[in-house]
């Protein structure tokens, strides 16, 4: 699905930054911009994966999902703290 572009980014660079990434571009067969974009896309898809995601083994994950299948542990100084409210009010 193609979207109408609208927005832009403006970034300021040195000349030696600019000339490489002009280099790295032509390399990939891209202008400039559109290496940039997809560069910092795919840092952000990277970024937020390793905030988003977890990944484990499967003998983690069987771990992790019997931990989550147990009953709650009651903590009566956190239940203490809580019912105190917020200190925020």
């Amino acid at each position: 699905m193609q979207t109408r572009k609208a927005e832009q980014l403006h970034i300021r660079t040195s000349e030696f930054q600019k000339a490489k990434l002009a280099e790295a571009a032509k390399v990939k067969n891209l202008n400039v911009s559109q290496f940039v974009l997809q560069a910092s896309l795919d840092a952000a898809d990277d970024i937020l994966a390793d905030q988003t995601r977890i990944v484990l083994s499967s003998d983690a994950f069987a771990e992790f999902c019997r931990l989550l299948d147990e009953p709650p542990v009651v903590l009566p100084k956190l239940r203490e703290q809580l019912a105190k409210g917020s200190v925020f009010k």
